[in-house]
């Protein structure tokens, strides 16, 4: 019945800054760009290397995610990297500090965590 995710949508604090982000740092594609006036909202549709997309919502004082202790719903957010070192090497160059780098016991891929600039858990697991 599914044939795969098609995006995921993050609501962000600071549109600016998350736009610079998910574009400029994790090297998304923008792939449109809207204002909404009556929700005095941005929506930035965002396409992944493999055609996935993301959707960068702003809207007016909302709630902060509850992430520390993990609450229920959504855990993270994954990406594939072929080198996790190399990712690692980029988000440091950038000055986002990555968790140390694991090996998921299941599987033998490493993996590692950060955050987006709303704390919002992201994974790169190695492909």
């Amino acid at each position: 019945m599914l044939a795969g995710v098609h995006h995921v949508a993050i609501i962000c604090s600071d549109y600016p800054q998350s736009k610079h982000f998910y574009v400029s740092i994790l090297g998304l594609e923008v792939i449109a760009e809207n204002y909404r006036a009556e929700k005095d909202s941005y929506k930035l549709d965002l396409r992944l290397p493999d055609g996935g997309q993301i959707e960068l919502f702003s809207f007016p004082d909302r709630p902060a995610r509850p992430s520390y202790p993990e609450a229920l719903g959504l855990r993270h957010l994954a990406f594939s990297v072929h080198s996790i070192d190399a990712a690692v090497m980029h988000l440091k160059a950038h000055g986002i500090t990555a968790e140390p780098v694991r090996t998921d016991e299941y599987t033998g891929k490493q993996y590692t965590f950060f955050s987006d600039p709303d704390n919002l858990p992201l994974e790169l697991y190695q492909s």
